[in-house]
């Protein structure tokens, strides 16, 4: 038994976790617009918040206005916070940067994104954060469990995943 374990750890090594890299191609028109937090591992900013939308708005100078709206727990009113997002150089990949308060930026990384920008995955280089979004309210199980097991595959601690939408 112990051989076979062995055996089974070598052949693992050999298939390293999927790279977390940002996705290759953003259109930010396309990604402007209302987006629902439905999983996170959140950030200190977030931490116990629920029912979250975050509105990204392009401006002329080519970043992003952002309004995010959530609830507290145990608090039925909604309350909302300012920040900017901003592409990489090139405005072409996932690799933004968060300004929630200036002059600080977070990496802010697109991992995946749906073909049609149903759905989205924000991550962390060091994988500190995760956000699984939606241009809905809900998402299919389907989706959702195929989404996690690819997260984890990248390195996120899934099992830190709050639902912010009751399920």
């Amino acid at each position: 038994m112990k051989t076979i374990c062995t055996i089974l750890l070598v052949f693992a090594s050999f298939f390293p976790a999927e790279k977390n890299t940002p996705v290759n191609k953003l259109d930010l028109k396309k990604y402007s617009g209302t987006w629902y937090s439905l999983y996170s591992i959140p950030t200190i900013f977030d931490k116990g918040s629920r029912e979250t939308t975050t509105k990204y708005t392009l401006n002329k100078d080519g970043y992003y206005n952002v309004l995010t709206t959530y609830k507290k727990p145990n608090d039925e009113k909604v309350y909302s916070r300012n920040s900017k997002m901003f592409p990489s150089e090139d405005g072409n990949n996932g690799e933004l940067q968060a300004q929630f308060i200036w002059p600080i930026k977070v990496d802010y990384w697109i991992i995946e994104l749906a073909d049609d920008y149903s759905y989205v995955v924000v991550g962390h280089p060091d994988h500190k954060f995760l956000f699984i979004m939606s241009r809905n309210q809900t998402m299919p199980k389907k989706t959702h469990d195929e989404i996690v097991a690819r997260c984890k595959a990248k390195g996120y601690e899934v099992s830190k995943l709050t639902s912010q939408f009751k399920d």
